[in-house]
């Protein structure tokens, strides 16, 4: 008799818990860094780490747009990317945005090709190893801005993003005969 009294104590507590996940999930450092990291795989490029301090400047900068809600840069010391959205949006969303810029990311002319790229570059910069984030709710209650912020910064003119392997490199075949 005493366990289903404690099953259903637990019901509302496990409710409740789940609601907290809920509101939280996807916006983790961990969630930021684990979209990061997926896009930096696909190319060959090395891991990033969350840095406290990287993300302190996102939120104190974000807390700063809170009012206006608009989406400025902060021409700080960190390569940035931001995300804005008129309801809720995730921080895993905000980066699979930036890293769905890929298609438009001509790697051999190194430059966008039919639309933006460059939220894209930054997230797989080479050089770009400590990431901070931060995501806040706007004082219309009801949208969102996300900052991620990247040091080194990334996007220098004239650089790749990556380097391609030259087992990656297609051979060019004439008549199923490489060239001559």
């Amino acid at each position: 008799m005493g366990l289903p009294k404690i099953s259903i104590s637990l019901v509302p507590l496990i409710v409740l818990l789940s609601l907290l996940r809920g509101s939280y999930a996807q916006n983790s450092p961990q969630d930021f860094v684990n979209a990061h990291n997926r896009a930096r795989a696909q190319v060959g490029v090395g891991p990033m780490i969350w840095d406290e301090r990287v993300a302190s400047y996102a939120r104190n900068y974000l807390n700063q747009l809170r009012g206006s809600c608009k989406m400025v840069h902060s021409h700080g010391q960190y390569g940035e990317n931001l995300a804005w959205s008129s309801g809720d949006l995730s921080g895993t969303a905000a980066v699979n945005m930036w890293v769905g810029e890929k298609p438009h990311y001509d790697y051999w002319s190194n430059s966008c090709v039919g639309g933006q790229c460059l939220h894209y570059t930054q997230v797989v910069w080479r050089n770009s190893v400590r990431l901070g984030c931060a995501k806040v709710r706007c004082y219309d209650g009801r949208s969102t801005l996300i900052s991620c912020n990247y040091d080194p910064p990334g996007n220098y003119i004239g650089q790749r993003p990556y380097d391609v392997s030259p087992f990656q490199v297609p051979l060019t075949y004439k008549n199923g005969l490489e060239d001559e």
